[in-house]
């Protein structure tokens, strides 16, 4: 019953009912003008009774609490009785949506409240204060017109009190919306919430459907003749159109997206009903697709945190042609399995195992997971990524607390600490499975402080005691199908940022690095093929011997023997000593007055060096054609050094200059005209044979090219053969 004091004090002032006019002309033309703006959708008439209450008791659940000292409101704490109905799917997206409206305004309707004296002056029990703040805002919503209600509904006693209250201070409700309005400049009361939420709400309005295809029951090509049979014609994009189209995903080759307002039409068809289309959040889509591009043929895979049981089901759906098993944990409820067996058994997936632990609790070593190969983990995060949080809470069986987070635009510091260190268990416990080797980590957060950091950390302090290979950051597995995207990526995680297009979305993998001494060659590729039948009809031939014969070449050829090397210094030697005994025997008969002094060849021998190639000795005593050439020799001193050339390759020898010291000789002119000539050099180089007979020098470099050889000595120098070149 409504007190006398609130009627006397809206009674006496004229201009007060002026005002209460004009704000309800002022709110019609805002609410027609937003109607416009966001969608072109029906006149709203109201709801029936039962979405009332549960949108109450929602509500109820998430409301924001006040300091005991500003409570003016009170809420009781016992929950509506509600009906039958609430199990109905729509009847819970309806109450889902209105109690999530009431608490984005619940400071502003509270606000209406006492300033239209409803509060305190009624006397209404407090259990019946969340009924009247989720019907205040639906009765805003429709410009405070009355609710139309079928003929043959039945109505709750208590939806039908709080109408009957609303309705009697319909103008000092309309009064003083347009009071609070005015105090804050406003259009309407839209535009008085935080910015964040306003494009929330406006993503939301556009946000597309995403539906995977259920390949175990129909094929793609059959999924799009059917939605052309149906009207829907193939797109690029389905942005900005109201005609009945649908696109294929760019990142999910099995993902179909379809315009917003068509969902009541899709639901209604035979694709959606027999479970050969699902409605799905893409960032689901994106996760199970990265694992699959992780598998081999017989990989168990392990889910954790899964949410909406459709993910373990496409999960199923990817890897129906494998062998593979997958593994959910977390589900302590028996009561569920005969209707999650019916899921499963009407979607076509035949390989799933129920776990009954939590996954902290689950043994790294259990032998039921010993043949997991890849985790994915999705664990529970803020969801700020999320654009409609009604949707996802429904689809993905979230927690309702995200309505309150989303509601004032962001999740407290307190709660992101408490979500990160969660997060951070349970990475730190999936890379403790050492059989694995990936984990897949999703969020629907866009805060790095249960992104990257909780990734980073994780890696950072992982435990190398163990005896397998560490974890590394793994670069996206998915697509890049935007520069933007390739932009987001470039340091290994895969983001999607909120838009009007899709939520928002973090992917990071982690892989193990490769144990370099277990690495697989090709014969062992072929091997494990061939044992598995994938080579029917294909012999694997040996290696022929003129391959190792090649092999063992290449692997010999830089790096000359050391016994050719001495052989070469004991000629040297010994040409050296004789040259020294017939120099003395050919100076007795030389008229000289004193004979030149001769080196022992013992040391000459000892002072012999072997250069390489690629650092020759120069000497400015010696003309450019002496280095590239050398005399030839006699027939009788021909030797091989090289190597035989090996059967069916022609072998380039790598040339070896050798530098030998000088070499003294007698003069026939004074002992004074020798000591000022400069000793004669020869530095000659022996170039490898190019012939094809084996065990023939070549002719010297200076005779191919028809030049004649010039040496840096007076005309009186003997010239000998030098057959150790």
């Amino acid at each position: 019953m409504v007190s006398s004091i609130s009627e006397l004090e809206f009674s006496d002032g004229g201009s007060k009912e002026e005002i209460s006019e004009v704000a309800l002309v002022r709110l019609s033309g805002d609410a027609a003008l937003r109607e416009k703006s966001l969608a072109s959708v029906p006149e709203k008439t109201g709801y029936p009774d039962p979405v009332y209450v549960m949108a109450a008791n929602i509500f109820q659940g998430i409301r924001m609490e006040k300091s005991p000292e500003k409570v003016i409101i009170k809420y009781g704490n016992e929950p509506l009785q509600s009906s039958a109905q609430s199990e109905d799917e729509t009847f819970r997206r309806l109450s889902y949506e209105l109690a999530f409206s009431a608490l984005k305004y619940q400071d502003i309707l509270e606000t209406i409240l006492i300033d239209s004296y409803v509060f305190p002056s009624t006397t209404i029990p407090d259990r019946l204060s969340s009924l009247i703040i989720v019907m205040l805002y639906d009765f805003q919503d429709r410009k405070f017109q009355t609710r139309v209600l079928p003929g043959n509904e039945e109505s709750i006693s208590e939806v039908q009190e709080v109408e009957d209250l609303l309705n009697s201070f319909k103008t000092k409700l309309a009064a003083a919306l347009a009071r609070y309005r005015i105090k804050h400049d406003a259009l309407s009361i839209y535009h008085i919430l935080p910015e964040t939420v306003r494009k929330q709400e406006m993503r939301a309005s556009t946000l597309p459907l995403y539906a995977w295809i259920n390949t175990c029951k129909i094929s793609s090509e059959e999924v799009y003749s059917n939605l052309k049979k149906k009207g829907y014609n193939k797109v690029k994009s389905v942005l900005h159109t109201d005609d009945k189209v649908f696109a294929v995903d760019q990142h999910c080759y099995d993902v179909l997206i379809f315009p917003s307002h068509l969902k009541k039409d899709l639901i209604n068809i035979e694709l959606f009903k027999d479970y050969k289309l699902i409605f799905q959040d893409k960032s689901r889509s994106l996760a199970v697709h990265s694992v699959k591009a992780l598998l081999n043929m017989d990989d168990d895979i392990l889910m954790v945190n899964t949410g909406s049981w459709y993910t373990v089901a496409h999960m199923s759906v990817l890897t129906s042609n494998n062998t593979s098993k997958i593994f959910v944990c977390g589900i302590q409820s028996q009561a569920k399995d005969p209707d999650l067996k019916s899921l499963f058994t009407k979607m076509g997936c035949k390989n799933i195992e129920i776990l009954r632990e939590t996954f902290v609790n689950i043994e790294p070593k259990d032998q039921r997971l010993q043949k997991v190969k890849v985790i994915l983990l999705l664990p529970r995060c803020s969801g700020v990524g999320v654009s409609n949080p009604v949707e996802f809470i429904l689809n993905e069986h979230e927690d309702t607390d995200l309505l309150k987070d989303l509601s004032q635009g962001g999740t407290s510091e307190d709660k992101l600490q408490v979500l990160a260190h969660r997060q951070y268990e349970q990475l730190t416990h999936a890379m403790k499975f050492t059989k694995a080797q990936a984990v897949v980590y999703c969020t629907c957060s866009v805060y790095p402080e249960e992104n990257e950091a909780v990734v980073k950390k994780a890696l950072e302090f992982q435990d190398h005691g163990v005896k397998v290979q560490p974890y590394r950051l793994s670069p996206p597995v998915l697509p890049l199908c935007s520069l933007k995207e390739i932009h987001l990526s470039t340091d290994k995680f895969f983001r999607v940022e909120p838009s009007e297009t899709t939520n928002g979305c973090f992917l990071s993998v982690l892989m193990r690095e490769r144990d370099p001494s277990e690495a697989v060659s090709v014969k062992d590729v072929l091997a494990r093929a061939a044992a598995k039948g994938l080579l029917e009809g294909i012999e694997l031939g040996k290696s022929s011997k003129r391959e190792k014969k090649k092999k063992k070449s290449k692997t010999s050829l830089p790096k000359a023997p050391a016994n050719d090397n001495y052989g070469i210094q004991m000629k040297i030697a010994e040409f050296l000593s004789r040259e020294s005994k017939a120099s003395t025997n050919q100076s007795e008969t030389l008229t000289t007055k004193a004979p030149l002094p001769q080196k022992n060849s013992a040391q000459v021998g000892s002072s012999t060096q072997i250069r390489k190639p690629g650092k020759p000795a120069a000497n400015p005593l010696m003309p450019t054609s002496m280095k590239n050439s050398c005399p030839s020799r006699p027939r009788d001193r021909q030797t091989q050094f090289g190597r035989p050339r090996p059967e069916g390759k022609v072998v380039t020898l790598k040339p070896v200059e050798i530098v030998l010291p000088p070499v003294m000789f007698p003069f026939s002119s004074s002992q004074g005209i020798r000591s000022q000539m400069p000793a004669p050099h020869f530095f000659c180089r022996w170039i490898g044979p190019k012939t094809s007979t084996p065990g023939c020098f070549p002719a010297p470099s200076a005779s191919r090219k028809g030049e004649k050889l010039k040496e840096n000595s007076p005309s009186s120098l003997l010239r000998r053969p030098r057959p150790w070149l």
